[in-house]
């Protein structure tokens, strides 16, 4: 037959906890021994274990030691409210680890950033909306951008959505089309035929007189974001590519 008191030691051999954890807990009123021996060493009796375990388990679950006091303090039932509310926390939680771990991967796998949701169920804006404001902080000051955004402020949220989602979507097909074509200079019919349909999809949000292509060309070549975006449609630096061929195409506009 067992002792009915077990030592600090009993405890540390059962639960697994160390010594210096039971003092800790003994310190701040959590976890205290039931008795003493006559030298004074800490002493608990069998219920100690399944207090132990409940303040272990509850520690698991992210609680601090100090939430963890107060738990103690409520009625089993109480407890259980409690906890199915946190419950619910973790499932958010969950969820919201697994968009992480998506996200991360589509990164990892070479998937540009503007095409990762991770901002989706964020304060922070997405990426396309980013985008947009910063086309209006660039371009906002034009007649070209402002009859764009009139245009848009005619849309449904709807209408909106879906002519944002088919101008990208052409805009990708332009991309790939444009990569098929690499082999090619970019100077040739063929190319220029690309940049023609490429101009032909921009110029329903803008007016793209040769400046404002120029402009568009530069960031392609040198802003690293719109580099990644477009060379995920690409082996190669399409980016610099599309760079050159828009060049030829103002060049001929100009003559």
């Amino acid at each position: 037959m067992k002792k009915p008191l077990l030592s600090v030691k009993d405890i540390v051999r059962i639960t697994g906890v160390t010594t210096r954890t039971l003092q800790y807990y003994d310190k701040i009123n959590l976890f205290k021994p039931t008795h003493f021996t006559e030298n004074g060493y800490r002493l608990y009796d069998r219920s100690s274990i399944a207090k132990l375990q409940m303040i272990l388990f509850l520690k698991e679950m992210d609680f601090s030691l100090k939430e963890i006091a107060d738990i103690l303090q409520l009625t089993k039932e109480e407890q259980r409210k409690f906890l199915k509310r946190h419950s619910q926390t973790l499932l958010l939680r969950k969820q919201r680890l697994e968009m992480m771990m998506t996200a991360l991967n589509d990164y990892l796998s070479g998937k540009d950033l503007y095409n990762i949701s991770i901002f989706d169920h964020s304060s922070t804006l997405s990426l396309p909306a980013q985008y947009e404001n910063e086309a209006k902080w660039i371009y906002g000051e034009t007649e070209e951008y402002q009859a764009f955004e009139r245009k848009l402020q005619a849309f449904t949220p709807d209408e909106r959505a879906s002519f944002n989602a088919e101008f990208e979507k052409n805009m990708e097909n332009v991309f790939r089309k444009m990569d098929s074509c690499m082999h090619h200079s970019p100077y040739s019919d063929e190319v220029q035929q690309l940049v023609t349909e490429w101009k032909s999809n921009l110029e329903q949000i803008l007016a793209c007189d040769a400046e404002m292509l120029s402009c568009i060309a530069r960031t392609y070549k040198g802003d690293q974001r719109f580099k990644n975006y477009i060379n995920q449609f690409s082996s190669g630096d399409l980016a610099e590519f599309l760079y050159q061929a828009i060049l030829h195409h103002i060049q001929q506009m100009n003559n």
